[in-house]
């Protein structure tokens, strides 16, 4: 075990990203995300992962923009995406990733390149399908399109439909499309051609493809756009001969989306279904099965909310993981609907990657581990991996804790309680929110990590409330609609029960949440005067206002209803500005396109126009999370400080992370 490091030191801990596994189960490869030498950005590498406990993880990649996206092929070698800067295509003057083959035995070899770069692949049967970034138009002719539009100084981006932005970044005037090719063989890939030359942005945002196992069909997901901005995904078989696409499933007022993975023997493909919102029926999610020949669909597994997917060699059972209860274990499910548990600890788990011999690879995490890779036998034994990333001492305890809500339903959360903590010194609380608003406290988060606040010997609740996943759809329809009154009530109700603890100190308390939870931070400041301290991050603030100019418009108006309807009166924080007391923390970035910075701007020119005592810690070159190495640091300073000075009394001191 490793001592818990300070922040500087946890900001530059590597992590794993991913896992695979090769098709004959003789090799497991990670990405591995760590520190670049100058302590300014993240790299990746791809590790070797030793099968059994007695082996060394060893590094396979080197190189200074790092390797990422690797899937095997079915001979074996390994293929990645890379801007290593040595061979790689240029775009315009910037370097662009490429494609990769790192074989069994010697160097990577560049089997692809696009203008304006390569990001996923898929390997089957003798294809390759990787997507890319094109141009409108011929995609043979996009380098010297691409050239002269750099040459004139042209960024302009027209668009005609919508979305046009999503998360952090613009969308346009490049799209993704799908490019097939044979291989991979020695010299690399064979008879290039585009299978999505007609797009036009159906495979942007969060794309997910498979290949059937002959190499002949592409499944992919496909978005299609309907009136007033609006549009749906569905899934679309695609010939790799000729191009030729169908629809395999289509609902309306459904999304068909990843991950979506084709059964070894190439007779179903498995994806989700998300319902579309309506302002009364709240989204659900579930496992949807299609068969390949006949396009019928059918859903399984109940109320499991899959998050991760995969087949089982024998192509009669799918391995899910699948939020419950605070954690995420792995679920068998069987295609005549029989759903049995795997993993009967608090883990939780994905990359799942099943082994011929009907054991399990997978990374396994849970709200006091980080990610590690773990076999899990068919049993349900989790035998842990060696790993290239370090076991951490945590600084506390984690246990549980639950309460009753005004409805009579129980309401869970994780409790982290600092070393130290007694009846006799009782440690300062800390009410953290989780996002959403569709999410659970059943991870660990490299960005929002409690452990750290232990550290300072905070004691931190992680509640999950209404519409938390892992409690079954009554759990997300309670909140529908009903955010900050619901919410509030049940968030409430579990801190009141965790105060009555001897280890908690109840008059030193304060709240603080990102995203959906910044909504719930702004929403308590205007309710309740009891906390000493409230930190905002990434917040909606004026939901008449965050409706419009968010990414996905679409996708909160279907529960709020048109801009200026009764629900954004009722339930925007903003109403409640002259009730607020409270000394508030607002942190927002500026390349954040889902809770736009207009948000932040808001709320901090409230604020001061009402006399509040607050700070704005804003981030000019950081999206939704806050991610480069240094302003993560100064983001838990800054949040520290805060927390220092207005719970536990101490002088204001300005963080040195900020110059």
């Amino acid at each position: 075990m490793s001592q818990f490091p300070d922040i500087n030191g946890y900001v530059a801990l590597p992590r794993l990203v991913s896992l695979r596994l090769s098709p004959d189960g003789a090799q497991l490869v990670s990405v591995v995300q760590s520190l670049t030498p100058d302590g300014t950005a993240y790299g990746t590498a791809l590790w070797d992962i030793p099968l059994d406990p007695g082996g060394e993880p060893r590094r396979l990649t080197r190189s200074a923009k790092g390797e990422g996206g690797a899937e095997f092929a079915p001979d074996g070698s390994v293929l990645f995406v890379s801007r290593r800067p040595d061979e790689t295509v240029k775009d315009s003057g910037e370097e662009v990733p490429a494609l990769w083959l790192l074989p069994g035995r010697g160097e990577p070899l560049r089997v692809a390149t696009r203008p304006g770069g390569i990001g996923g692949v898929a390997a089957a049967g003798g294809t390759v399908v990787y997507a890319a970034q094109v141009l409108p138009g011929d995609a043979d002719t996009e380098e010297e399109r691409r050239k002269a539009r750099k040459d004139a100084g042209i960024s302009a981006i027209l668009h005609e439909g919508y979305p046009v932005r999503y998360w952090d970044h613009d969308l346009g005037p490049a799209g993704t499309r799908l490019f097939a090719a044979k291989g991979p063989t020695g010299d690399g890939l064979d008879g290039v051609r585009d299978l999505t030359p007609d797009a036009d942005g159906a495979l942007d945002e969060h794309m997910a493809f498979d290949l059937t196992p002959d190499g002949s069909t592409l499944i992919t997901t496909w978005r299609v756009s309907l009136p007033k901005g609006e549009s749906r995904w569905e899934l679309v078989a695609v010939d790799v001969a000729d191009g030729s696409r169908r629809t395999l499933a289509s609902s309306e007022g459904h999304d068909f989306g990843g991950p979506v993975k084709v059964s070894p023997d190439g007779r179903h493909v498995a994806c989700t279904r998300e319902r579309h919102a309506t302002g009364e029926v709240a989204i659900s999610l579930e496992l949807w099965v299609v068969e390949l020949a006949t396009g019928e669909g059918r859903a399984l597994g109940g109320e499991l909310f899959p998050m991760d997917v995969a087949w089982t060699p024998s192509s009669e059972e799918l391995l899910v993981a699948a939020d419950h209860e605070g954690r995420r274990p792995v679920f068998r499910v069987s295609l005549d609907g029989a759903v049995t548990r795997v993993t009967p600890d608090d883990g939780a788990y994905q990359q799942l990657c099943p082994a011929p011999d009907g054991s399990l690879y997978a990374l396994r995490s849970a709200v006091d581990s980080p990610p590690l890779p773990v076999r899990i036998s068919a049993d349900g034994t989790v035998t842990t991996l060696p790993s290239p990333t370090p076991r951490l001492d945590l600084p506390g305890t984690l246990t549980e804790v639950s309460a009753v809500a005004e409805d009579g339903t129980r309401i869970r959360a994780w409790l982290v309680l600092p070393e130290g903590a007694t009846a006799e010194s009782p440690a300062p609380f800390l009410l953290w929110i989780h996002g959403g608003p569709v999410g659970s406290w059943n991870d660990w988060s490299w960005r929002w990590n409690p452990w750290i606040m232990a550290s300072r010997g905070y004691a931190v609740l992680l509640p999950d409330p209404c519409m938390s996943t892992g409690y079954g759809q009554s759990m997300i329809d309670r909140g529908w609609g009903k955010w900050g009154p619901v919410t509030h009530a049940d968030l409430m109700a579990v801190t009141d029960e965790c105060l009555k603890l001897p280890e908690i100190d109840d008059q030193r308390i304060a709240a603080m949440g990102g995203s959906f939870g910044g909504y719930m931070a702004n929403w308590i400041a205007g309710h309740t005067d009891r906390f000493q301290a409230i930190v905002t991050h990434a917040s909606l603030w004026n939901l008449d206002q965050f409706a419009g100019t968010t990414d996905a418009s679409m996708y909160w108006q279907r529960e709020f209803g048109a801009p200026g309807s009764e629900r954004y009166e009722q339930l925007s924080p903003h109403r409640s500005l002259d009730r607020i007391t409270t000394p508030m923390l607002v942190i927002h970035g500026d390349k954040d396109y889902r809770v736009p910075i207009g948000e932040g701007l808001r709320l901090w020119w409230d604020l001061q126009r009402s006399g509040v005592e607050s700070k704005f810690l804003y981030f000019p070159d950081e999206n939704h999370w806050v991610l480069k190495p240094g302003n993560a640091v100064a983001w838990y300073e800054t949040v520290l400080a805060f927390l220092a000075h207005h719970v536990l009394g101490e002088e204001w001191a300005r963080p040195s992370s900020l110059g």
